[in-house]
């Protein structure tokens, strides 16, 4: 992690170290049994150096309480890019390309048995349907070498819906976020 931590301090493969304060590597666990990817860092993110600390952020770090998961514990957070896209725009496909050996890197050290990818962004680099929305993918598992991947809203998303009634996307991302971890119980049972 040392050796990957260096490296992308002084990365160049994208034009996004031009405008970067920080590289934001991670958060969490390495012995993690759950990854979370996110799209890119924001503007707090750049700032500290450290993944999902703004807004958007401290409402995932609420539902991941309430869903009994501990995030410097139970998760290892990453991005799809290591550095803030301008005025927090989607990253762009050339920008994960350049980013994705360091993500692959990563999750081959840290050896999930699940991985969320929080958002659309996150869940489209890794399932290539074009056709499927985080809407219909949230709530389904797909498979990535053996690895179970979880589509999730965005916290983002939901800092605009406050509802939590039954069927709300607040309501489905603690649905989810309490499928992973029976999802990683049950992986710890079978081994």
């Amino acid at each position: 992690m040392d050796n990957l931590r260096e490296k992308l301090k002084n990365c160049t493969k994208c034009p996004l170290h031009c405008t970067r304060t920080n590289v934001v590597i991670s958060d969490g666990s390495v012995s993690a049994d759950i990854m979370l990817i996110g799209e890119a860092p924001g503007a707090d993110e750049d700032k500290t150096g450290i993944p999902f600390v703004g807004r958007a952020g401290k409402l995932l770090n609420e539902f991941l309480i309430k869903a009994g998961l501990d995030r410097k514990k139970d998760l290892y957070i990453a991005n799809t890019v290591k550095c803030r896209p301008p005025e927090n725009r989607k990253p762009t496909k050339e920008e994960k390309i350049a980013c994705e050996d360091n993500l692959k890197k990563q999750i081959d050290m840290v050896k999930p048995k699940v991985i969320i990818l929080c958002g659309a962004t996150a869940m489209e680099s890794f399932i290539k349907d074009k056709k499927l929305t985080i809407s219909k993918a949230r709530g389904q598992v797909f498979d990535l070498n053996g690895i179970k991947l979880v589509p999730i809203f965005h916290p983002s998303y939901l800092l605009r819906q406050h509802s939590m009634q039954k069927g709300s996307p607040r309501d489905l991302m603690l649905e989810d976020l309490k499928m992973v971890k029976a999802l990683v119980n049950s992986c710890k049972e079978t081994t």
